[in-house]
Parts: C-alpha cells; structure tokens; sequence
C-alpha cells in the first residue's frame, strides 16, 4: 500500500467537514411506548430527561408515540412513567446530530394494577423477553461500537460476557461454557438462520467478519444455557439478532471508511403517512477494492461484499409487514512458497463462501391483549475449497476440491396471549426444509488417480412446537414454565423438552434464580449422510438414523444491585450431554463434541455422553459520568465419553477465562463543550488454552493426511491466550452531521501463543496456529 494513503485520506476528509461552521448542536429523540407482553401501546406514558434543569419531558399520545426535540447531544437517560406500570429507566442514551434517536420502550403492568411501581433494582442489559428470567444477556449496539477489539461487531462483543470464550484466533467462534462452537444457534428477526460470517465453512460457528454490519442491528440478545420454551434446535447458545427500524420521518445516511471495508447505510420513509420505512447497507472489502485499484498487492487479498435489509409496512387494518434480508459474499486466496526460493509455488487455492437469507414477518394484534406472529424465510449458505500443487509435468495440478450447499426454508407462527397482569402465554409452531449437496474429490499419488471421499446429497424435515407460560405468583416470585417438542422426519422419535424457570426478589436490589431445560439439536446433514467406507473399497451410510442430541441445563443464579451503577452477577451451572454421536467402534474416542471438520467419515452410535460445569462472575459498572467497567471471570470444566467409556477432556476444556474492559470519554474543545469527545476503551483476557492431539509425523506422511499419536487423543492443553486491545476514537457533532475517526488495536503487545498445530501436507512437516497477530483496525464514520 502507498505509504500513508489511507491515514491521509482519512485525514482530508475530516478536515473537510469540519469546516461547517460549528453551532450548539441538538437533536431529536422520539418512540413509542407499549406493553411488554401484549405489545399494544401505551398512552399518556410521561417520558422525562433524568436530571434536566429545567425538566424536560412529554406525554405519549394515544398510539404510544413520543417526541422530544432540540435536545443537546451527548449522553442522556429517559424515565418512563405510567400508573399501573412498573417504572422504566433507558440509561446512557448516545445522542448525535447527525442521526435521530428512536426507541421502542417497553413497560410491564405492574403486580397491584392501580400502583405506578418504581424498580430501583433496574439492571440494564436485562433480556426484554419476557420468557426469558435466566442465563441472558442484551447487546447493546452502542457497546459494540465502543468495547475494544470488538470492532462494531456483535459476535465479538459476546466474547466479553461471562461464561462466552473465543478460541483466540480472530475468528468468530463462540464457546459457550465449555460446549462445541457448533452447538449454538444464530437467529435473525426470531427466525434460525445460517451462521452469518464471511469465510465461513461447515463444522464451525465463526469466521473472521460478521456479514451483518452493526449499523443495522437492534439491541439483541445472548442466551448461555436453560432457554426459554420458545428456543429448540439447539444445546449451548442463542445468538437472537434483531435488526432496527428505519426513520419514518427524515432520509438519513451514514458512511464508513476502514481497514475491515467501506459501507453505505440508507434509511428514510416510504410512506410517512402510515409510517413505513426502509433500511438498507452495502458493504465492500476496503482491501479488495484497493487491489483492484493497483495500490496494494499481495496474495491473499481477502474479498467479500455484504447487503442487508428492512423494510417496514404497517398497516390499518391487516397488521404490520416486515420484509428483511442479509447476503454475502466472500473468497480468500492463499499460498505456500518455498522457503529458500519464494518463486516455487508448492500449493495454492482459494477458499469461498456464500450466505443469503430473506424473510418475511407478519405482526398483526388480535384484541389488545393477543396478538399472532408468522414468519416465512429461506436461507442458503455455501463453502468451497480448491488447493493445488505441481505435479509430474503439469505446473499445478488439483489435489482437492470440496464443495457444500445447504437450503433451508422455514416457517413459523407464535400466539401471545396476556391474560392479566399475573399470567401471559405464547404458543408456537415451527417447521424446516433442509436440503444439500456435498461433493468431496482428491488426488491420491500412490494411486495416481482421483479417489471420492464424499459424494452425496440428502433432505429432511424437522418441526417443532412449544408452550410457555409466564406466572407471576407475588410481586417476588415469578415462574415460566413450559415445553418444547422436536422431531426429525430421518426417526421416529419425538422429543418432549420441559423448562422451568424461578426468579424471586429478596429485595429492591437482590434476587436468585434458578432454571432448568432438556434441549436438542439435529446433527447437521452431511453427518447423517456421511458416506464411509470399507477396506475393500464398497462404502455404505450408517449415520442416517442418527437420534437428536440432548443436553440438560441446570443453573442457579444471583444477582445485587451495589449501587445504581454496579451490579454483581454469580451464575453456577451444571449440564449433561447425551446422545451424544461417538463413532461405533470399541475404544474409540471419537465424539461429535469434539468436531471442527466438515464431516465425519466415521460409522456413528448415540452412545456418547458430555459435562460441562462452572461458576461466572460478573462485576459491571454501566457507563456514567463518562466512564464504564466490566470485571468477568469463568472457572469450568468440560468433560466428554465416548465409546471407550472414560472421561475425557473435550476440544474446547480451556479451564478458565477473565476479561476486564474498562472506558472513558473526554469531552474536549470549549468549557463544558460536548461536541467533541475523545473515548479511550481497553480490553485485557486471559484464555485457558484449549486440547490438541499430539500428531504422528512419520504416519501423516505415510497417509498424506494428519494422523495423531495413538492414546494421546486432546491429551494436551495448549499454553494460555494472552492479549490487551485498546480503542481511542475522536467524535464531533455539528449541527447537521456527525463524524468519528477510531483506532482499534487488536493484541497490541503482539503476543503469539500457539493455539493448536497441523500437518502440512505440502512441507511434510507439522505447524503451528498462532493467535491473532497485532491488527490495527482504523476506520472514519459520518452520518447526516
């Protein structure tokens, strides 16, 4: 790259606009009040700035609606008051004059009917589910803009949440207490969808850049264990990503410049009669587009391009209509030279990936107190992996070539009924079609010839139903009780999973909890349709019955109030896994627990078994007066039994984890200005290091593949993950735009620990995987 081209031009342009001659910038805050179980509106709602002199503050009109204008940008908090509502506190509202800010608050009817209820134990970050008392976590998209290393990217952000690890690598993973990346579930608009990261392949979570760019995204939410009735098909985690609404009222645009890609986001009315919006963001890899454009060259470019989408119709009489949708594209190149002559190329190859997903949600109430929820949605997700390497006389020739695609439709119905203040339920019906295709060829040298590995394609259907039910016993104790059925159309079996959760509040500050859940998952396609052979040759499919896989959740939570900005969160935990697919064969330690390939080539018995236990803690004090803290700590154990009948310990039986962020924000320029502030954000994890299997050089070269020390199965823990990331931003408000510059300096002592090792097949010999090297991100954003 030419030197100093991009911090140059980034440099310009923020000069450029702040030549707008500066006034005291304000902005809007507007919304709408309702019901948090019923979600119909709530008027005459009173919306207050807290700590206003004069007050300032409005009245909810009779659809809910609200508006306050001319308010000073910076950093606010609302009150919201109503009688027979508990009182609700949205704390650390970022005000910019270049965007409006527009809420969704949501009220919950108060225990007495005629009592207006002040909670002073308000916890921020509390799940807005209403199903959901247990093991759950909001994101705040604010947060992911602001946490350090997490680089406006919610799969990030997660990793610095009790009880959640990265593997270190850079890549997106998600290990939840102990359990396989692969057990979790990724959902967009309250619907399953694909795993939505760039360079992502089957058998993994992750990829190095989430497809849906923050700009898009809602607060959303995190759920680590003992899930709500609504949630199946999954054993560790939910990931549920919401996408916002567009401004109903005014066009607004933002642009963003970085190391990671440039993007565009649109939003405006279609209608503003009746209140429709659109929002739209195109994204484009900042390194492809300067490659193409001749000022950087080297190999392994990577490219890709993402798009997502909403668009809002209400309407009088049929309900609300909301079409949504997320695509991506990407492809990495990469190489491997000769160490003493870097012309000789020994291999090459490309590594791509598709996403799409589209949807459409049908909200429509039916009376004030039901209301009826159906969503249809398609989703595809494709890999494919070529490597090549000279051979004989060609200059290179294809040794590998694998490609996988899966298609997914699905639809859903849920109807939420509140009863009274005391009782609501939901009941939901969902359904699956997936298919694929997976086309595995190699070239083998002994035998000179391309050989099948996985040849096969295959469908299935998979339904499931729940019931919920939310008691609110006394104005302490509330229950949520319920089940969740599953079924494959590849058995016969039909699985029946009860929950239950408790939460009591001791007092204004202090509560426990307690949940239990039995939950499922369906081993993915090409598991069940996974071709393996025979010594002679012949191959059959024995994996094609294969039952669900089921985990039992236990967990017993605390939590206190300090003070209005500190909260102490401890969550211990307890779960076991079974039907386990572990590879039939006596002595094998062979378990699905453990997977991180595409498929297994292994005849599969549900014989296995799996443990995870562990105790989080939590110490987080919300940003106020313009600094913030987060302290968490996990101690777990994850143990796994396969056929050879003893506990193992699994892949990913790290032992430990801690994160400390802490963040502050200076306001500079004129006394007492606030349209310029300097954040300065920190991140500093220890990771315990995950298993691997020692690898037997002289039998990986015997059968060109990675074959490992007999008896030494994940017998050994890779060293600890050390890393500190740091973030300093610089955001200016004017009258009409907003605009920030940010560094965000991912492993900034450059620490190299290796995670795991491989065998290279090309050099014969075994290498190491490091973690993720020092990565400076630099990015410049505005919005008008």
């Amino acid at each position: 790259m030419k030197p100093g081209v991009f911090g140059l031009f980034i440099f310009a342009t923020f000069l450029i606009v702040n030549v707008v001659v500066a006034q005291s910038p304000n902005q809007t805050i507007r919304g709408r009040v309702v019901d948090t179980d019923s979600k119909t509106a709530v008027p005459f709602a009173n919306i207050t700035i807290d700590n206003s002199n004069p007050l300032i503050g409005v009245t909810s009109d009779i659809d809910g609606y609200f508006k306050i204008e001319n308010v000073a940008v910076g950093r606010i908090t609302l009150v919201v008051t109503n009688l027979g509502y508990e009182r609700v506190t949205v704390p650390n509202i970022l005000l910019i004059s270049g965007k409006e800010t527009v809420l969704n608050i949501e009220m919950k009817e108060s225990f007495q009917q005629l009592d207006q209820v002040e909670i002073k134990a308000f916890k921020r970050g509390e799940s807005t589910n209403e199903m959901a008392i247990s093991s759950t976590k909001q994101l705040s998209i604010e947060e992911s803009k602001r946490h350090a290393g997490a680089i406006s990217d919610p799969a990030r952000l997660v990793s610095s949440f009790a009880g959640i690890i990265n593997e270190g690598s850079g890549n997106n993973d998600i290990i939840v207490r102990g359990n396989n990346p692969r057990f979790i579930q990724w959902r967009l608009e309250d619907i399953e969808i694909p795993n939505p990261n760039h360079f992502a392949i089957e058998g993994l979570t992750g990829g190095p850049i989430n497809a849906l760019n923050s700009q898009m995204l809602a607060n959303s939410e995190f759920y680590s264990g003992a899930f709500a009735p609504q949630y199946g098909n999954a054993l560790s985690g939910i990931f549920d990503m919401k996408l916002r609404k567009g401004n109903d009222e005014k066009q607004e645009y933002s642009f963003s410049l970085g190391v990671l890609g440039l993007d565009f986001t649109a939003e405006g009315p279609i209608n503003k009669k009746n209140k429709s919006s659109y929002l739209v963001n195109y994204r484009y890899s900042t390194l492809s587009l300067l490659d193409d454009m001749g000022i950087v060259s080297f190999g392994g470019v990577p490219r890709y391009q993402d798009l997502s989408f909403k668009f809002y119709f209400p309407t009088e009489n049929a309900g609300i209509f909301t079409l949504f949708g997320l695509g991506g594209a990407s492809k990495i190149g990469f190489n491997t030279t000769d160490e003493e002559d870097e012309e000789i190329i020994l291999e090459e190859g490309s590594q791509y990936s598709n996403l799409a997903v589209t949807g459409l949600k049908h909200f429509i109430p039916l009376g004030k107190d039901t209301y009826l929820k159906s969503i249809v949605s398609y989703g595809f997700n494709g890999s494919k992996l070529i490597e090549q390497r000279p051979y004989e006389e060609e200059i290179l020739k294809e040794f590998n070539n694998t490609r996988l695609n899966n298609q997914t439709t699905r639809l859903l119905s849920t109807l939420h009924h509140k009863i009274n203040s005391k009782h609501n339920f939901q009941v939901g019906l969902m359904y699956a079609y997936t298919n694929f295709d997976l086309d595995n060829h190699y070239f083998s040298i002994p035998q000179n010839l391309y050989l099948k590995g996985q040849e096969n394609e295959g469908a299935a259907h998979f339904s499931e139903g729940y019931f919920s039910w939310k008691w609110r016993i006394s104005e302490f104790l509330t229950a949520v009780n319920g089940f969740h059925l599953s079924k494959s159309s590849l058995n016969e079996k039909v699985y029946m999973e009860p929950r239950l959760a408790l939460k009591y509040q001791l007092d204004e500050t202090q509560n426990i909890n307690a949940a239990f859940g039995l939950h499922s998952k369906m081993a993915s396609l090409p598991n069940h349709f996974a071709l393996v052979y025979q010594p002679n040759g012949d191959y059959f499919m024995p994996n094609k019955k294969l039952e669900l896989l089921q985990a039992s959740h236990y967990v017993l939570g605390y939590e206190n109030l300090l003070n209005s900005n500190l909260i102490l969160k401890v969550e211990a935990y307890y779960q076991h896994l079974n039907n386990i697919p572990v590879e039939d064969k006596v002595g094998s330690l062979y378990s699905l627990i453990n997977q991180d390939d595409y498929f297994v080539d292994k005849a599969l018995v549900n014989d296995g078994e799996g443990k995870n236990i562990g105790l989080e803690i939590t110490l987080e004090r919300y940003f106020s007066n313009q600094y913030y803290f987060l302290l968490t700590s996990s101690l777990y154990d994850s143990k796994y039994k396969a056929k050879n009948g003893a506990w193992k310990n699994s892949r990913y039986n790290g032992n430990y984890v801690g994160n400390f962020l802490f963040g502050k924000e200076f306001s500079v320029g004129r006394k007492n200005s606030i349209d310029k502030t300097i954040g300065i954000n920190s991140r500093v994890t220890l990771l315990g290091g995950r298993r691997y299997t020692s690898i037997d050089l002289e039998e990986s070269i015997k059968q060109e593949k990675q074959v490992g020390i007999e008896g030494q199965y994940l017998g050994n823990k890779a060293d600890d993950v050390f890393y500190l990331n740091i973030a300093v931003s610089y955001r200016v408000n004017k009258q009409k735009l907003s605009h920030e510059v940010k560094l965000d300096v991912q492993n900034l002592t450059n620490n190299n620990t290796t995670i795991d090792y491989f065998y290279n097949n090309v050099k014969k010999e075994i290498d190491e995987i490091p973690q993720l090297s020092m990565f400076p991100v630099m990015s410049y954003t505005v919005h008008f």
